[in-house]
């Protein structure tokens, strides 16, 4: 069986990590890294706030003291996972050269390396965001938006100046961030292959997607 294939788990990963400053300090921080863990397992539905209190060590009622309800946990993870993809594309592009393919390269490695880095942060954001409240969702959709119109709009450069032969600039779009999303279920440090190292194949898989010449 291949070291790629998939568990009974939701994701490869164990490990649960936020970027660095993203968690409160005391009980609220605990909170919020527990619930990470068990939204990443065993999804939102399946994780109750009692079932966070006693990994946290605290009473259930203790929660609502920090967080109003189980939403406005999910809605932070997801703010706190949007956001940081959002900054390392942003600091990809402008540390990266004007050349197109470069771009992309940069882009696709940060996206990569967000979702290798935080893997059960990028789960529970992706996976998990249908269950947010549409008042709560609203503003993470407009994050995500804005990391999509940056690619996108890479894509379109590297046409308008022929670098890139695209048959369909949409699905290009999809195909090349869906393969970064899956990164996150797999990944997991014991593999024989460093987040650097799939990052950049995955560069290069995208250009082959975008039809980037060397």
């Amino acid at each position: 069986m291949s070291k790629f294939s998939a568990t009974q788990r939701r994701l490869a990963a164990i490990a649960t990590v936020l970027p660095p400053g993203a968690t409160p300090e005391g009980s609220r921080g605990v909170i919020l890294g527990e619930a990470l863990r068990l939204f990443a397992e065993h999804g939102y539905g399946g994780a109750s706030i009692r079932d966070i209190a006693k990994l946290a060590g605290i009473k259930g009622a203790s929660v609502y003291s920090h967080y109003p309800s189980k939403a406005h946990v999910l809605a932070e993870l997801i703010r706190i996972g949007h956001e940081e993809h959002l900054r390392r594309i942003r600091s990809a592009l402008l540390a990266a050269s004007p050349e197109p393919r470069l771009q992309l390269i940069a882009v696709v490695r940060a996206h990569v390396l967000a979702h290798a880095d935080y893997p059960m942060l990028a789960v529970v954001s992706n996976a998990e965001l249908h269950a947010l409240p549409s008042e709560f969702a609203a503003p993470i959709l407009e994050l995500r938006r804005q990391s999509e119109l940056l690619l996108l709009e890479v894509i379109r450069r590297g046409e308008s100046l022929g670098a890139f032969k695209v048959a369909d600039t949409e699905l290009a779009l999809l195909a090349i961030g869906a393969m970064g999303l899956r990164v996150a279920h797999w990944y997991t440090p014991e593999l024989d292959k460093t987040p650097e190292q799939i990052a950049d194949a995955y560069g290069d898989f995208a250009c082959r997607i975008v039809g980037a010449m060397n």
